[in-house]
């Protein structure tokens, strides 16, 4: 639309320019209207030419665009989906079993005793006896009797009269003011805020992605083509929403309180008292003395002496003897034997059932 209104203003500029420079073309040789036809004829005189502008119009025409609503038609395809029952075979494997016989050869073992004869040599130990001579030194012991002197010293003991101070205790009784100090627990009211959690349970909407789920479509040119789309699955689940309430509660806890008093106590006390008294006490001394006694000595001398003495010894010597024992001896046959035994085997066979699926049918519509 714009490149046409351009080339349309284009051509009537070059129009109108070549309308009034008409006169000028060829330097104005080209224009000859404005010249009497007298001047065409050959002549001495002298021709002047001139330059005249003069407006024209001409008719121009301009195209405009304007929308115009129009109504067309074209085709849609809906999808439909029809349940349609199929009748399907599906294949079911019986397991069975056959008797089948068959021959097994195994092993008998017999046992069987044979004599052997083998020679064993046994040692046999004899006790012999060697003499032998040696050297011992033989204590002898002898008692002397032998004059001791010594002093001793003999107890005697006498009864003396003594002076004794000694110290005791007097009990005195008196009466004092004590001052007693005890504890009462004494209650005390005050208020407090304390803060209840009021709340309550409520259901809170959660999404999850759930599968995609294949469905059949139509594109633009009409053609069907299959698409997927996820279903999201809702579950809902317990979220608890608090609610604080503070309120103002009365309690009454118990104060220690030191309550002091003063009290008559009697007391007793211990006094220290000097006395003084005469006590008989046995004084023993001790006074030496000679004392000759005769006391036994023993005394020890060496003696040696010869011993002859029999020492043992074992000699041992190998004899040659004959045993005779039973080796047991196995023998191993053959034997064949004739089983039956079960072998499973599978058959198989065709089984109708009847499903029921869906089938897309495009609609076309205007």
């Amino acid at each position: 639309m714009k490149t046409l209104k351009l080339l349309a203003i284009g051509l009537s500029a070059m129009l109108a320019i070549g309308s009034t420079a008409d006169g000028g073309w060829f330097c104005g040789a080209a224009r000859y209207r404005c010249c009497p036809p007298p001047c065409w004829q050959p002549t001495c005189n002298y021709t002047s030419c001139c330059v005249e502008r003069e407006t024209c119009y001409r008719t121009v025409y301009e195209t405009i665009c304007e929308p115009v609503q129009q109504t067309c038609c074209r085709t849609v395809y809906d999808t439909v989906y029809e349940d349609v029952e199929q009748t399907c075979y599906r294949n079911e494997t019986v397991q069975l079993e056959r008797e089948v016989e068959y021959q097994v050869c195994h092993r008998v073992v017999e046992t069987s005793n044979v004599q052997q004869t083998y020679t064993v040599q046994r040692p046999v130990y004899e006790t012999q006896y060697r003499e032998c001579n040696r050297q011992v030194c033989r204590p002898v012991f002898e008692t002397v009797d032998q004059q001791v002197c010594r002093t001793v010293c003999r107890p005697v003991t006498e009864t003396v009269e003594r002076q004794v101070c000694r110290t005791v205790m007097r009990q005195v009784t008196e009466t004092i003011n004590q001052e007693r100090c005890y504890t009462v627990m004494r209650p005390v009211t005050e208020c407090r805020t304390v803060q209840n959690d009021c709340g309550r349970w409520m259901s809170e909407k959660v999404c999850h992605p759930g599968p995609a789920i294949p469905y059949l479509t139509v594109d633009e040119c009409g053609c069907p083509r299959w698409c997927s789309r996820q279903i999201p699955i809702v579950s809902y689940r317990r979220v608890w929403c608090p609610n604080i309430v503070e309120r103002q509660i009365t309690c009454t806890r118990m104060v220690p309180e030191t309550i002091r008093e003063t009290c008559p106590v009697t007391v007793t006390r211990c006094c220290p008292e000097q006395v003084t008294e005469t006590i008989q006490c046995q004084v023993c001394r001790m006074v030496s003395e000679q004392v000759t006694e005769t006391v036994p000595v023993r005394t020890c001398r060496w003696v040696n002496e010869t011993v002859t003495e029999q020492i043992p010894y074992q000699v041992c010597r190998m004899e040659c003897e004959e045993r005779t024992c039973e080796v047991p001896v196995q023998t191993c046959r053959l034997v064949t034997e004739t089983r039956t035994c079960k072998v499973p085997y599978c058959e198989t066979h065709q089984v109708p059932y009847t499903t029921t699926h869906r089938v897309a049918r495009c609609i076309p519509r205007q």
